[in-house]
């Protein structure tokens, strides 16, 4: 077992996979654009069908010239406390790619599930960099294919708020409540061998 951040892993896994969660409150402090895109590096190196690698990574930092573009994309809900993060990221993967041997693009089946490899990469790094990111599925997708000139052969997939743990004074009444690291269900429930197994 291992325990931090107040939760318990059922078998002994790294901390950082405890300590990495979702936060809301900010502290809204500028975030330096090394440290930015050492975070997106992490995501960089995540694994993908033929090494296609189909994410694509738009960001703003809080203060810029894009801030306000991207911040647009995002649903009224998600800007009521995502207005404090220090950086922003809308991120995309390419719906075909060439595999080897292929001079001609194919569909790519996998593009949505290895963008989520590589934010869940991004999302580690942050956290062991001494911030956190808080991923959105609050994202007003087709403003953002017209806000940031997203060619036709790519989808949005999410968008990503990254900043430093604030005080969670900041945030409407109705989060502040659920402003702590989220538990999971058992292994038992989600983990099954041979065959499906409903429980």
């Amino acid at each position: 077992m291992t325990q931090a951040n107040g939760r318990t892993a059922e078998h002994p896994i790294a901390e950082v996979f405890l300590n990495r969660w979702s936060p809301r409150a900010f502290t809204g402090e500028d975030i330096p654009e090394a440290t930015l895109l050492t975070i997106i590096e992490a995501a960089r190196w995540a694994p993908s069908a033929y090494n296609m690698q189909p994410w694509r990574f738009i960001y703003a930092r809080r203060g810029t010239a894009h801030w306000d573009r991207l911040f647009g994309t995002l649903h009224e809900f998600n800007q009521t406390w995502a207005c404090n993060a220090s950086a922003l990221i809308i991120v995309l993967s390419k719906t075909t790619g060439l595999p080897p041997g292929q001079t001609v693009p194919v569909p790519n089946g996998t593009h949505s599930f290895d963008a989520g490899a590589a934010w869940a990469a991004l999302a580690l790094q942050a956290t062991l960099s001494g911030w956190q990111a808080h991923g959105m599925a609050g994202v007003d997708k087709v403003k953002a294919v017209a806000d940031l000139a997203v060619p036709a052969d790519y989808v949005v997939e999410a968008a990503v708020a990254i900043g430093r743990v604030g005080d969670k004074a900041v945030l409407p009444e109705f989060l502040q409540a659920r402003e702590t690291p989220s538990q999971r269900m058992p292994l038992r429930e989600i983990a099954m061998e041979g065959s499906f197994q409903p429980r």
